[in-house]
């Protein structure tokens, strides 16, 4: 539902919610909030919500530190987690200077204007995601332990696959705030699991994926457990990814996702530190089904890029680089800039490579291009990269 303003006044009031929730990103995806109560709602909707930049990851330093936050009604949802008497609510919001101009750093304005430049090219560009996350036991303290919650294997069903009820109870807490995730199953991994979703539009996948992630932590906690988003909490296992499934059409229906695709292929090196923001997405690439040749093929999951066997509405492309760790609004502006660029360039992709890359001799592989093989690496490429100082703001790359 597209709340207006004065919607959320009415539905606090009436809903007898006490506690209002605004959130928002760090550069680096991590999610923040401040509460405030119901009679700051109208002050937060006119004059935003202040806080302290310098306290906020990659956000400037003491000297220049008030920004504000502006909620945006339209993605206001209950936290069904809280209590139903006394209600938490939650919108994220636009971040502002204090003279009321738009703050660069907010990686949700960048989606903003990742789309807007899109459509202004013709371009409709949808989004899905499939989501891994292994669960532990927690100890008598509820700190988390190294001991997986169980040890089944891909796609078991109880008993051996313990996650069962846990994903069922992700699952319709996220219908009961209006997001259907598309399926879920048991991953390779010990306690690992996956929740996938349909394709939307950028910006609701994006959100989407903060909300996510919230839920299934505050699910795992109720339960006794911990959820682990890192792209690799064991290192003898499967780690954890974030497929980022992609379709787009033109307005005139010209077939472009093959420039869309291959705009992401020119540009995945330096996009590479802000799909893969930890040291440890480094030890998930390039093993166990984790991509590391720049490549594309249909259906095979050693390669960066693949192409579902799907009809119709269901066609795409997925890149399986990117993990959990990312900020999605983040991760998502970007790719849709790449492609851009491959449609209005009219880049063509290389021919496809149905390689098993796992077990291809290294004469097969020693002339293609790998993604960055550490985090340094790859912000070496970023900060020297003419598309990234073309589509983010100096303090992404400097």
């Amino acid at each position: 539902m597209l709340y207006t303003e004065e919607d959320v006044i009415s539905y606090v009031e009436q809903e007898d919610v006490k506690f209002i929730r605004l959130a928002f990103c760090d550069v680096a995806g991590k999610q923040k909030n401040i509460a405030i109560m119901p009679q700051e709602l109208r002050r937060a909707f006119s004059q935003g919500i202040s806080f302290d930049a310098s306290a906020v990851t990659g956000f400037g330093g003491v000297e220049e530190s008030d920004l504000f936050l502006f909620p945006i009604p339209s993605t206001l949802t209950d936290l069904p987690w809280r209590p139903s008497r006394g209600k938490v609510v939650r919108m994220f919001c636009h971040i502002c200077y204090p003279d009321g101009q738009p703050f660069p750093m907010d990686c949700r304005l960048l989606l903003e204007n990742a789309v807007r430049e899109a459509k202004q090219a013709g371009l409709t560009v949808q989004i899905g995601a499939e989501f891994e996350f292994y669960l532990f036991k927690t100890d008598a303290d509820g700190n988390p332990t190294s001991q997986p919650f169980d040890h089944a294997t891909y796609m078991d069903v109880a008993p051996e696959d313990k996650g069962e009820n846990v994903r069922r109870e992700i699952v319709l807490t996220l219908e009961s705030m209006g997001i259907s995730p598309e399926s879920s199953h048991h991953e390779e991994g010990p306690g690992q699991n996956e929740i996938d979703f349909r394709y939307s539009d950028a910006m609701t996948a994006a959100d989407n994926a903060l909300i996510f992630t919230s839920v299934v932590r505050a699910v795992a906690v109720s339960n006794g457990l911990y959820a682990d988003f890192s792209p690799k909490p064991i290192p003898e296992a499967a780690g954890n990814g974030l497929h980022i499934n992609i379709s787009v059409r033109h307005d005139n229906g010209e077939h472009v996702s093959q420039y869309f695709m291959a705009g992401i292929l020119a540009h995945v090196r330096e996009m590479t530190a802000y799909l893969n923001p930890t040291d440890a997405s480094y030890r998930r690439l390039g093993e166990r089904k984790a991509p590391r040749f720049v490549t594309w093929s249909p259906g095979n999951r050693s390669q960066l890029i693949r192409i579902p066997a799907a009809q119709g509405e269901y066609k795409r492309m997925e890149l399986r680089s990117p993990d959990p760790m990312v900020n999605p609004h983040l991760a998502y502006a970007l790719v849709i800039y790449a492609g851009l660029d491959g449609v209005k360039r009219k880049l063509l992709p290389p021919e496809p490579l149905n390689v098993n890359f796992y077990t291809a001799d290294r004469s097969v592989t020693a002339g293609l291009e790998t993604l960055p093989g550490s985090l340094k690496e790859a912000k070496d490429i970023a900060s020297e990269s003419e598309f990234i100082r073309s589509v983010l703001p100096e303090g992404f790359w400097k």
